[in-house]
């Protein structure tokens, strides 16, 4: 089969998100062809280029998200007349109301709301992403939030609070009622325009689409933080939004485009999925959206950072909000990593029936010749914890500093090894120098005698020194790998450990229990005592290390390979185009529909079963003209 591969600031490119797991993927499945549709954020990612492709991707075309072109084609500005600016008007203006809706403009009266709270994600401590103010909210079912979303306090336990925000998430799902319809007809009447018209950016950044904002923001019944917002923020939220709608104008949803494929899988929501919707929209092209971090909570932990006004940040909130329920509610199936990413999908009124978890698949056979050395986890050293991972606030090395005190009290040979690069930008580069420091303060430099070199017992490395030229090597050096984050999605370097065959002590948060499973120790985030009881525990039982050990790597090699990952996409594929067919049109020499040329079966009652007319030009399953009715031979010919 054709699969249209659509993403947002990832694979093909060198520097992309998710570019390993996208790469493997279309490599495991040659068997089918690929056509990548690729969203770049930067013009330095364009600059790095791309990586190596296989043969089965027949073709790539980009798009910017960073710039707008001025020739009309793609995102340029035309002169419009009034009949058409009217129309640009109507359909924006019904976006910009149904994204500035509160919870009082869902479904009729209901029950008041209860207020958000915290988030689902459990991570005690994060970040706090868009919180819950303001009074009971009205909606059409329970647990309507009372409020409007509004910026969060940081530091809160629970994780970014997600409920409340523009009133419409639903407890375990979202109200699919009158302002999610009303989003999504603005949404395809936008994308029609543009398709027809073209203009659309011109549009959206017009001083109109700024009155538009205003109006919504202005009427009854709309967000409380958004009723406060200015010119200003009305100017950030149009810039903002603009940029996110870009590709509704790109021309790619044509016969030739995403039109001719049979399947799009979208390898992340919000922007990267909206091809998707407008290939089902225009063409039925189903849809499928794989989610290994979710972009709706990505928003909500940026935006708590970020000195932008309430209102902003409830309007953005409410805007990706909108789109990600639409982007759920149309897919045909979605494919979150982790139970993790899972619960988020399924606040943000993903249908449970449609969800389908499959983890990122890790190449595992860099790691077989330590995971499989003779004694293994024995040969290394057996008083070295280590840790590894990018050096930044959310990976809390400050508890992890102090819960190395308190094991070098209970085990004074112990040695902590940091291995990994600061996050990229000021913040990485001051976050290592405030945890050198305070290893510094807290273990001097250690001598064995008065004409020793001192030592300090914690060490600050990177991949690719000396004494870690690699990955395998770093976690080959240490008995016990430790992982002490505040803030974690899908663990990356846990499911690395395990297929070392360490043992590892972990905290609590993201899907680390659903990953580690009862193959090693779990304990409550910013704990010191309790991660340093439980590095103590396991310093000392050897024979249980090399226990739990074995039984990581054997769940690793089980659930976190390349092969599980490719081989369920496969399935996935066949199951999505299984029940969404591609029914093709015979025609005559003439070109008129023949009777009786298709088979029966293609006539049962459904919608996934209605044929339609397939215009010229490429077609779904092969290039080439329709198909031919054979001339009938006769006996004698056929003899």
């Amino acid at each position: 089969m054709r699969i249209g591969l659509l993403t947002e600031g990832g694979y093909p490119y060198v520097s992309g998100d998710a570019k390993l797991w996208c790469d493997r993927l279309v490599r495991g499945l040659g068997q089918h062809e690929f056509d990548i549709y690729a969203l770049s954020r930067s013009r330095q990612q364009e600059d790095e280029g791309w990586v190596p492709l296989p043969p089965q991707v027949n073709r790539v075309r980009t798009a910017p998200l960073w710039t707008a072109e001025d020739d009309g084609a793609v995102y340029g500005r035309r002169v419009h007349g009034r009949r058409v600016r009217r129309r640009y008007a109507e359909c924006f203006g019904e976006l910009a109301a149904a994204v500035c809706a509160g919870p009082g403009s869902l479904d009729g009266p209901g029950d008041a709301g209860a207020s958000g709270g915290a988030g689902v994600s459990g991570d005690a401590g994060a970040t706090g992403g868009l919180g819950v103010a303001g009074g009971a909210g009205v909606g059409s079912g329970p647990g309507v939030a009372g409020g409007p979303g509004v910026a969060g306090r940081p530091g809160l336990a629970g994780g970014p609070g997600v409920a409340g925000v523009s009133g419409v998430l639903v407890g375990s799902g979202v109200s699919f009622g009158l302002e999610a319809d009303r989003f999504a007809n603005a949404l395809y009447g936008l994308a029609e325009l543009a398709r027809d018209e073209g203009g659309l950016a011109g549009a959206l950044r017009s001083e109109g689409a700024v009155r538009a904002w205003e109006r919504a923001c202005r009427a009854p019944g709309a967000l409380r933080a958004a009723r406060t917002a200015r010119v200003p923020d009305l100017l950030s939220v149009a810039a903002h939004v603009e940029r996110s709608l870009r590709p509704l104008s790109l021309d790619w949803y044509a016969d030739d485009g995403l039109g001719a494929v049979d399947l799009c899988h979208a390898a992340a929501g919000g922007s990267a999925a909206l091809p998707g919707l407008l290939a089902r929209h225009f063409a039925s092209v189903p849809l499928l959206v794989t989610e290994y971090g979710v972009p709706l909570r990505a928003h909500y932990l940026a935006s708590a950072a970020t000195e932008e006004a309430p209102a902003v940040r409830a309007l953005l909130a409410s805007f990706h909000g909108r789109l990600a329920t639409e982007v759920y509610r149309r897919a045909a199936l979605i494919t979150p990593g982790n139970t993790h990413a899972r619960r988020w999908q399924e606040r943000c009124g993903a249908d449970r029936a449609k969800l389908r978890t499959v983890y990122p698949g890790m190449e595992a056979s860099r790691f077989a010749e330590v995971g499989e050395s003779v004694g293994g986890a024995d040969c290394a050293d057996p008083d070295t914890l280590v840790w590894v991972g990018r050096v930044e606030p959310s990976k809390d090395l400050v508890s992890l500093l102090h819960s190395f005190a308190e094991i070098r009290k209970e085990e004074p040979k112990t040695r902590l090894r940091i291995i990994g690069a600061p996050a990229e930008g000021s913040d990485g580069a001051l976050y290592l120098a405030h945890c050198k420091a305070l290893a510094a303060h807290l273990f001097p430099d250690e001598a064995e005698g008065a004409h020793a070199v001192g030592d300090n017992p914690v060490s600050f490395e990177e991949i690719g020194c000396p004494e870690a030229p690699g990955l395998a090597e770093a976690y080959a050096s240490g008995a016990l790998v430790v992982l002490s984050s505040v803030v974690e999605g899908f663990p990356i370097s846990l499911v690395e450990a395990m297929f070392c065959g360490r043992a590892t002590v972990s905290t609590d948060v993201g899907a680390v229990v659903e990953v580690i499973g009862g193959t090693g120790l779990v304990v409550p985030p910013r704990n010191p005592r309790a991660l340093a009881e439980a590095c103590v525990a396991l310093l000392r039982d050897p024979a249980r290390r090399a226990r739990l050990g074995a039984a990581a790597r054997a769940r690793a090699l089980e659930l976190f390979t390349v092969e599980q990952n490719v081989e369920a996409f496969h399935g996935i594929y066949l199951e999505i185009v299984s029940h969404s067919p591609i029914r093709r049109v015979v025609v005559d020499a003439a070109g008129e529909p023949l009777p009786f040329g298709v088979p029966a079966e293609a006539h049962v009652p459904g919608r996934w079963t209605e044929a339609r007319p397939i215009a010229a030009g490429r077609q779904r399953w092969a290039a080439g003209a329709p198909v031919r009715a054979t001339v009938p031979l006769t006996a004698g010919e056929s003899a």
